[in-house]
């Protein structure tokens, strides 16, 4: 009897191992492991497009809508001023001064970008090539760089396992084990930087700086990695699948973010442009334009400032005429702009005025009333009749005795001196529509 029951132990043993190798052969001539591969997605070139792609297109725009006049900008060698980048491997930009080329001739509109680059004329100039005499003169010139690169800000990691585990009892004796069990590991780790860039603005010709046209603009990078195992135990084998990620957020695409916000918000501060309204709902009006828009508002006549609310009018799709006076069509149009306008005498509130500037529609439909406006008031001059100067009155002739000794008396000191030119006129009204940077003596 118990020859019986060893022979068929022995059997069904036999059996089992028979069955494993012929499983093993099945999968090794499905999958040979000397000739694994792995597939890699391909991609075709793309277009950069960033969230303030748009925003620069719409910068350029609103040049040519507020008239600001042709601006041109030069920059220097920006770069990592951290001195981190080499210590890191690369992590951020060396030098970063294409991504400030790319981004200033982004704008366009009323935007010229001048690139600094003295060997490059020198050299030219030394093989003859040209003598870059109709060379352009910037206007200002940006200075800056990545100022700020702090690593390891903040670091958090966190983890789960569970685990079950049982001894079957009545089991075969031939099995490797009676135990079975069931294992789940889950662990998590993420970590902080911040990257921080300045920027400051300066007049060419004096080299100094222009007061509060500055950007300071810091953007927190993450990563972030994890791991996920799961286990199943069966009489002594273990099966399971485990898998891991890694994902860090692109340092380098950050810096070109912050370069494109901070020169969207360097030029909106110097042309007194409300840029704020191209980056989001969220973004608050920038103090520097609100404050210097009140200080051109106050230094206006009463006369101007009428003249240049009827200009705004005009671009909102008002047709009203820059008379300079607070006309019923003007009044109409005001109360039809804001139904809670008041006049109050023949001068409007700043409220009104700032209301009608930072509010003028940013579009083509815009700008084409813009160029119908330069058309009609070239000199940007309200159309008030000019006074007809007085004539002066004449005596009668002398006589013709007198009057030859006159012209005696008279030639050599026409001789000696030329008659003078008369002066021009001089003109009332300020040259120059809204948003365009004045000098002092012009205000």
């Amino acid at each position: 009897m118990k020859h019986r029951i060893g022979t068929s132990n022995h059997r069904r043993n036999l059996r089992i191992l028979i069955f494993l190798v012929l499983s093993l052969l099945l999968v090794s001539c499905v999958s040979d492991p000397a000739k694994v591969d792995v597939k890699l997605e391909e991609s075709a070139p793309e277009i950069k497009v960033t969230s303030y792609t748009q925003a620069l297109d719409q910068v350029g725009l609103m040049t040519e809508i507020y008239d600001t006049g042709l601006v041109k900008i030069q920059s220097q060698g920006i770069g990592d001023n951290t001195g981190t980048s080499g210590a890191t491997g690369g992590e951020i930009q060396r030098d970063i001064t294409e991504i400030m080329k790319s981004t200033l001739n982004a704008v366009g509109g009323n935007i010229q970008f001048i690139e600094y680059d003295p060997a490059y004329i020198q050299n030219q100039m030394v093989t003859g090539y040209s003598d870059f005499s109709n060379k352009m003169v910037p206007d200002v010139v940006i200075t800056g760089g990545i100022t700020e690169f702090d690593r390891g800000l903040e670091t958090r990691g966190d983890g789960t396992d569970v685990g079950a585990e049982a001894n079957l009892t009545g089991m075969p004796g031939w099995l490797p084990s009676p135990t079975v069990g069931i294992d789940y590991g889950q662990s998590g780790k993420t970590g902080k930087a911040r990257i921080t860039l300045d920027f400051n603005l300066k007049d060419f010709q004096t080299l100094a700086a222009i007061k509060k046209m500055t950007t300071t603009n810091s953007m927190v990078v993450n990563k972030a990695m994890a791991d996920e195992s799961f286990g199943i135990t069966l009489f002594g084998p273990t099966f399971g699948r485990k898998g891991s990620v890694k994902k860090v957020q692109g340092r380098h695409n950050v810096v070109r973010l912050l370069v494109q916000v901070s020169m969207i918000q360097m030029v909106g501060k110097y042309l007194m442009l409300p840029y704020w309204r191209l980056l989001g709902e969220d973004s608050e009006p920038d103090p520097v334009v609100m404050d210097t828009l009140a200080k051109r508002f106050y230094r206006m006549d009463p006369v101007t400032q009428v003249a240049k609310a009827q200009e705004l009018l005009y671009l909102h799709g008002y047709d009203v005429p820059v008379t300079g006076t607070l006309d019923t069509q003007t009044v109409t149009a005001l109360k039809q702009f804001d139904a809670a306008f008041k006049p109050a005498g023949s001068s409007l509130s700043l409220d009104t005025f700032v209301s009608l500037y930072v509010n003028v529609p940013m579009n083509h439909q815009t700008l084409g009333r813009r160029t119908m406006l330069a058309r009609l008031y070239p000199d940007g001059q309200p159309t008030t009749e000019a006074q007809t100067p007085q004539q002066p009155q004449l005596s009668a002739p002398p006589a013709p005795q007198q009057q030859q000794a006159v012209q005696q008396r008279q030639q050599p000191q026409q001789q000696q001196t030329a008659a003078p030119q008369a002066k021009p006129a001089q003109r009332s009204g300020k040259k120059g529509m809204v948003g365009r940077i004045l000098s002092d003596e012009e205000w």
